[in-house]
């Protein structure tokens, strides 16, 4: 007989009655209610976290912290020469809107960063806001144009905003 879904079972004693603990010496798991005598494991609560050693001091607290993020690193997305032959035409402008709408550049970032690997044969013209020495001169040597884009870590209001009433004037509004 094949198993199927209307004809599944439980495993012989998988199910078991559940165990009423500290319910009187009568049910014979009364008084201490199958914990033992008196001591740590005996209280409540729970002692058996992650990473706990019996009561000494834990691996992750014995050994020294190492490693730094910098909460004001700057994360390029990177595109690489043989992204941009495979993805644009010939003439095309390569940008951040463009490598995003190619899927190019996906995810969070604060610019784009060209890096060589790859050849480039087409002429494009490139502004993106960082590129390597072998990417520039490559895209110049195919006949195309580098335009390198300064990072702009706040926007122009922001700023503004943030210096109302002290002598920075608002960007005018088109």
């Amino acid at each position: 007989m094949s198993t199927t879904l209307n004809n599944l079972k439980r495993p012989h004693n998988s199910w078991h009655r559940k165990k009423r603990v500290g319910r009187g010496q009568g049910s014979g798991l009364g008084k201490t209610a199958g914990r033992g005598g008196k001591g740590q494991k005996a209280r409540s609560g729970n002692m058996r976290f992650e990473g706990f050693e019996g009561g000494q001091s834990p691996l992750q607290r014995r050994l020294p912290k190492f490693g730094f993020i910098s909460p004001n690193r700057t994360i390029y997305a990177v595109v690489n020469l043989a992204d941009l032959e495979n993805h644009f035409d010939a003439g095309a402008t390569v940008d951040a809107a463009s490598l995003k709408s190619a899927g190019l550049a996906k995810g969070r970032y604060d610019g784009v960063k060209v890096l060589g690997q790859g050849s480039l044969t087409k002429k494009l013209t490139v502004r993106v806001h960082k590129l390597s020495g072998k990417a520039r001169e490559a895209i110049q040597q195919a006949g195309g144009a580098v335009e390198e884009l300064p990072l702009v870590a706040h926007k122009p209001e922001a700023a503004a905003k943030a210096h109302s009433g002290k002598g920075v004037k608002a960007p005018k509004q088109a």
